[in-house]
């Protein structure tokens, strides 16, 4: 599988994987002590949803766009605005023409305190993330491999935070690596939150993933999943996944009341889904 942020920009994957993430943000702003993030996979931070990559598929229409026309229940409308008003401030009223990636959503929720590390290998996304970050003293952009920096960067300096992993899935080894970069970084910083997004074309990758993260004896992870359409064609991505290690004690209770709205939302002809349960803790 290939997942380039930019050919996937807004689509239903973006949505739900930034879903999760600004309810974690969300928590760790509730605190006054700083906090750092580290996204091992950054990609460009800013996406046109007018240019050639995102156009080409239009994944954005069957995503973001979605959500932001969905008459959503007042509940989940208030736990999801955290990110869809990251997206609002950066487009005119009722016209989505650009789409926040993880470097920017989390900037957007940065306190004078706070600090980003941005990592990305890829050449040309990675001067566009630089351009794209410029001028914030918070934000550090690396283009360097995201396995080495989630190894290199853990523990950070402020003991709280989150490190974010969405590789773009182009090699067979990653659902692999997944695993063994959050062992290695886990054992460095056992206290860390760590959310792992995976893409769910069919059943044995994600299953043969939660089984190696079971194995590793870690104490509390926390599995969310929502497919837009059954799976029964293995070569297409039908769903998507988030693994977060250490969640924030709300965290369970947000995602049971938001999974079901965004699988009712994305799903393609009433056919989304959705999963939420415990590899290991509560």
């Amino acid at each position: 599988m290939n997942y380039r942020h930019a050919f996937h920009a807004g689509s239903f994957a973006d949505v739900v994987k930034h879903a999760v993430l600004c309810r974690i943000l969300d928590y760790l702003r509730a605190k006054e002590a700083p906090f750092r993030v580290i996204d091992t996979h950054a990609g460009a931070g800013l996406y046109d949803l007018t240019g050639d990559e995102a156009s080409r598929g239009g994944e954005w229409q069957d995503g973001i766009a979605r959500l932001m026309a969905a008459e959503l229940p007042e509940k989940a409308a208030a736990l999801l605005a955290p990110y869809t008003d990251v997206i609002g401030a950066l487009n005119e009223r009722g016209r989505l023409r650009i789409y926040p990636g993880s470097p920017a959503i989390v900037r957007a929720w940065l306190r004078p305190q706070d600090r980003l590390i941005a990592c990305e290998l890829e050449s040309k996304a990675s001067v566009q993330l630089r351009h794209n970050m410029r001028g914030d003293t918070r934000i550090k952009t690396l283009e360097i491999d995201g396995w080495t920096a989630l190894s290199a960067y853990v523990p950070p300096p402020e003991r709280r935070g989150l490190v974010l992993i969405d590789p773009p899935f182009e090699q067979p080894d990653d659902f692999q690596q997944l695993s063994n970069g959050l062992a290695i970084a886990h054992r460095k910083w056992a206290t860390g939150i760590y959310a792992l997004w995976y893409p769910i074309k069919g059943r044995p990758e994600p299953d043969a993933l939660a089984k190696s993260l079971i194995r590793l004896g870690i104490r509390k992870i926390l599995r969310a999943e929502v497919t837009v359409q059954p799976l029964s064609d293995p070569s297409r991505l039908n769903g998507s996944g988030m693994i977060v290690v250490n969640p924030p004690w709300a965290l369970e209770a947000e995602l049971a009341t938001l999974l079901p709205v965004l699988a009712g939302a994305l799903g393609r002809d009433g056919k989304g889904a959705w999963r939420l349960d415990w590899l290991a803790g509560e």
